[in-house]
């Protein structure tokens, strides 16, 4: 793969999946044999910390605002943390990256080519690892970005139909991309 990896030797982890724990998990694996190197997770900005705390007279979000907060956040992650430890020759494992974000994109029903134009600001990673969950964990988990954005659509009004499918939806669609 033509992912990143610095003169100084520094490299771009991606892990991918629905499961924040099982995530964080498999991004600490991936470090294990490197001597240095750090973990980048998802809101790092704050962002999504300020949206759960917002009233609900705020209205639900749409899957588009929410990507475009997490390509929000993701430029902040490439900014201060992610590319400084790149230079430095860290090993650096984004958890997760872009193909989380895309594959609940596409199971929200947005173009294709508006979430690659999305992310075309974010190099592609050295490595790639996916963690896939159960049907049943998958749609337990309510941490992570999918989870999140999950529960900020759908809330409750129809009995988890709704979440569920955009979580199947996404499982199906990171399965897709780990054939890639």
């Amino acid at each position: 793969m033509n992912g990143v990896r610095t003169a100084s030797g520094g490299i771009l982890i991606a892990v991918e999946g629905i499961d924040a724990d099982a995530i964080l998990k498999t991004a600490r694996h991936a470090l294990e044999s490197r001597s240095r190197g750090g973990i980048s997770k998802w809101d790092a900005s704050g962002v999504f910390q300020d949206l759960s705390v917002a009233d609900k007279e705020a209205g639900a979000p749409s899957p588009r605002t929410l990507l475009l907060l997490y390509a929000a956040d993701l430029a902040f992650r490439l900014r201060w943390q992610i590319r400084p430890a790149l230079l430095e020759g860290r090993t650096v494992v984004a958890a997760p990256y872009i193909e989380t974000a895309v594959a609940f994109g596409r199971a929200a029903g947005l173009p294709a080519v508006w979430l690659a134009n999305l992310f075309r600001f974010a190099p592609r990673p050295g490595e790639r690892r996916f963690v896939h969950a159960s049907r049943q964990r998958a749609r337990e988990v309510s941490d992570g970005f999918v989870g999140f954005s999950c529960d900020r659509i759908v809330g409750d009004d129809d009995n988890g139909r709704e979440r569920r499918r955009l979580i199947d939806g996404t499982s199906a669609e990171l399965r897709k991309a780990a054939r890639r």
